[in-house]
């Protein structure tokens, strides 16, 4: 009797604007026809770009792509505040845009690049006393907010066109782009608002290598296969560590390892003399111990 490995593997989307995250997935569940599934940072409704979905045993590197840098290209609305922060919410206020050029704007953009500290958005779904910020919002209420830290890699205008200023930004996890939008805003002195936002990168994946949901639902099942990376190309940031069959057949049950030539400290990608076995963590003396392991049925 055969048995057919279920496919896993990491799925680039590129995400249209207009549905949620979670509605793209589903709808990827159904052309790749594996139910395990999930991805590793949403994207808000009105957003479009890279959103990385993993699938199978794929979903145990989930985890290690939370934490990655994001990248955007952010349309800023000048002179136009909402209630949401961008272009779903209701107008709340409308205010002159004062004259501005390259260099008023450079400056401005300076303030926000590096560690800064950002006050979250009402519409997000972050927890006040165990109720959602958005549910909240809803209902019209307004709680504070406690600022969070950030980072801005880096922050470009690529054009200004007298209402809308067109940024790239590249910035750590749990930055909201919509606050960075109302900030500057503030800072200019006439309010704005996020009007639209792609994102671009996902460490370490790319917009250019994903596909888009309208082409993905004409593929068949194997044609949609056959896009799934394997997990490892995730983790490529984490450096290798080779075992011979025996330390391969250990470590998988669990064991540790001492004695390896490895001198690494801290988390390690694991291959067999076949395959990719998982996440290891390495103590810099040569010891390697099992973190999230990969069936090599």
């Amino acid at each position: 009797m055969s048995h057919q490995t279920t496919p896993s593997g990491i799925l680039l989307l590129d995400k249209p604007p207009g549905i949620t995250s979670n509605a793209a997935l589903g709808r990827a569940k159904r052309v790749i026809g594996i139910k395990k599934a999930g991805h590793t940072g949403t994207l808000d409704p009105m957003a479009s770009g890279l959103l990385v979905l993993c699938f199978g045993q794929a979903t145990k590197v989930a985890g290690f792509l939370l934490d990655a840098d994001k990248s955007y290209e952010a349309d800023v609305r000048l002179g136009v505040t909402t209630s949401s922060e961008d272009s779903e919410g209701e107008v709340i206020e409308r205010r002159p845009v004062p004259p501005l050029d390259e260099e008023r704007i450079g400056s401005v953009l300076d303030r926000f690049r590096g560690p800064i500290e950002q006050v979250p958005p009402m519409h997000s779904a972050l927890k006040h006393k165990g109720q959602r910020l958005y549910d909240l919002a809803r209902r019209g209420e307004v709680v504070e907010r406690p600022p969070r830290s950030v980072v801005i890699h880096a922050l470009e205008l690529v054009r200004y066109d007298g209402e809308t200023l067109r940024l790239q930004v590249r910035c750590s996890k749990g930055t909201y782009i919509r606050s960075l939008a109302r900030d500057i805003g503030e800072v200019i002195g006439c309010g704005a608002h996020l009007a639209g936002l792609r994102r671009t990168i996902s460490a370490p994946f790319g917009i250019q290598d994903a596909v888009e949901l309208e082409v993905l639902e004409t593929l068949t099942r194997d044609q949609a296969h056959a896009l799934l990376i394997p997990p490892d190309r995730a983790l490529e940031h984490l450096p290798a560590v080779e075992l011979e069959d025996q330390q391969a057949r250990r470590i998988t049950q669990g064991q540790r390892l001492a004695g390896l030539a490895a001198v690494h400290r801290g988390q390690v990608r694991i291959y067999g003399p076949t395959a990719f076995l998982g996440v290891g963590e390495m103590d810099g003396l040569g010891h390697l111990k099992p973190v999230r392991l990969f069936s090599t049925a």
